[in-house]
C-alpha cells in the first residue's frame, strides 16, 4: 500500500536527451546548437520554479549530449535553485571514480544542487565505444554500482572486483561540502533491479515510458518490502515519463505525435518495434497510458492521479522528443512550470488522507 502524498513536498522535474531538433526551415539543427538550446531550456526550468533538470547520456547521431555533466555545469552557473543531474549516467561503461569526481565537481559549481541518476543504459552504443562487452552487461553494472555506493561515503575506499583495478584505502576528491551526493538508480521495471537498488540503500527512479503507470505499483511495494527485510530506512521513489503540454489536448497531440512517431521508428528500427499508429499514440496519451500529452488541466490531472497511485515523491517529465523544435519545448517548459505544477499541487492537497 502506498503512503499519502504530501502536495507541498513532492518535486517536479524535467528530463531531456538533447534530441537533435528541427529548424524552422525543416532542416536539422546542429548538435552544437542543440547543446546551447538545452542550456537555455535548463535556465527556463529554473525560472519557472521547477525542482530538477536532468540531461541524459547518449553516443549516437540523433542525441547531442554525450557529456551531461559538462552541459549541467553550464546550466548550474546560470541558475539559482534548481537541482541539476544526469538522466541517466550509463555507469556500466564508465568508471565509478570518474563519475563521482565529475558530479562532486558539479556539486561544487552548483553550490550543492547536483544529482546523479545511475543506469545500465537502454542504448548500448557506449559499450563498444569504450571497449566493454555486452555479454558483461549485468556484472559491469552490479560491480560498478557497488563501488559507487562505497564512494558515496566520502571516506577512504578499499574495494576489489573483476571489472576495474582494485582500490586500497584510496581517497577520492573532490568531496562534497555536505558530505552527500544525491544519487538515484534508474529502474526500467525488473524485480531484480528493484531489489538491487534497495540493497544498496539508494532512491529509485522508475522509467515509465509505455503502458499503464499503475502496473508499476508492485515494484514500489517490492522496493519497500526489501527495505523492511534489510531493516533499513526506506528511500524515495520517483518516476520519469514522456510528456508535452500545449493550450489544448488536440493541439498538444497533433504537434507532438509526428516527432514522437518518427523517433519511435528510428529507435525501433534496430529493436524490431512495429510502426507506431496514431491510435496507439492516443491510447498512451489517454488517462490510462504513459504519455502526459495535453492541455495543462489534462496533464495535471494525470500526473496527480499517478503520483497518488504510486506514492512517488518526484515526477520528471521527459519533454524532448526527436525533432520537436526548441521553441515548442520552451513553451512546454513554461506551461509545465507555471500551469501544470500548481494544478497538481492543488489536486494532491485536495485528496483526503487514507484511513
Amino acid at each position: 500500500m502506498t503512503e499519502q502524498v504530501h502536495a507541498d513536498s513532492i518535486e517536479f522535474g524535467l528530463d531531456t536527451f538533447g534530441d537533435v531538433t528541427q529548424a524552422p526551415d525543416g532542416g536539422p539543427v546542429s548538435q552544437a546548437q542543440v547543446i546551447r538550446n538545452v542550456v537555455e531550456e535548463g535556465v527556463l526550468a529554473d525560472q519557472v520554479g521547477l525542482s530538477f533538470f536532468g540531461v541524459g547520456e547518449h553516443h549516437r547521431e540523433d542525441f547531442a549530449v554525450s557529456a551531461p555533466d559538462v552541459v549541467l555545469a553550464a546550466i548550474a552557473a546560470r541558475t539559482t535553485n534548481i537541482h541539476v543531474g544526469s538522466a541517466v549516467t550509463v555507469l556500466s561503461s564508465d568508471d565509478p571514480v570518474r563519475v563521482f569526481q565529475r558530479f562532486s565537481t558539479l556539486d561544487a559549481i552548483s553550490d550543492g544542487r547536483a544529482e546523479v541518476i545511475l543506469g545500465r543504459g537502454s542504448f548500448t552504443e557506449s559499450f563498444p565505444l569504450f571497449g566493454y562487452e555486452l555479454s558483461d552487461y549485468e556484472v559491469l553494472f552490479e560491480e560498478k554500482l557497488d563501488l559507487f555506493t562505497e564512494l558515496l561515503n566520502e571516506t577512504p575506499v578499499t574495494w576489489k572486483g573483476t571489472t576495474r583495478a582494485a582500490l586500497v584505502n584510496q581517497s577520492v576528491y573532490p568531496t562534497t561540502e555536505s558530505g552527500s551526493l544525491r544519487t538515484w538508480v534508474g529502474v526500467g521495471g525488473s524485480p531484480e533491479s528493484v531489489v538491487r537498488t534497495a540493497s544498496h540503500g539508494l532512491p529509485m527512479m522508475l522509467a515509465i515510458i509505455g503502458g499503464s503507470p499503475v502496473r508499476f505499483l508492485p515494484y514500489v511495494d517490492l522496493y519497500k518490502r526489501a527495505f523492511a527485510q534489510l531493516e533499513q530506512p526506506e528511500q524515495k521513489v520517483g518516476m520519469h515519463s514522456p510528456g508535452f503540454v500545449a493550450a489544448t489536448d488536440q493541439e498538444a497531440r497533433n504537434e507532438f505525435f509526428p516527432h514522437y512517431r518518427d523517433m519511435h521508428a528510428r529507435i525501433g528500427a534496430s529493436r524490431g518495434w512495429p510502426a507506431l499508429t496514431r491510435l496507439q499514440f492516443d491510447a498512451e496519451a489517454s488517462p490510462e497510458g504513459a504519455l502526459y500529452v495535453g492541455s495543462p488541466e489534462t496533464v495535471a490531472k494525470k500526473i496527480a492521479r499517478n503520483v497518488e497511485a504510486l506514492g512517488v515523491s518526484r515526477f520528471d517529465m521527459k519533454y524532448s522528443a526527436g525533432t520537436l523544435s526548441h521553441e515548442s519545448m520552451m513553451n512546454n517548459i513554461e506551461l509545465y512550470g507555471t500551469k501544470v505544477v500548481p494544478m497538481v499541487r492543488e489536486l494532491l492537497a485536495a485528496v483526503p488522507a487514507s484511513v
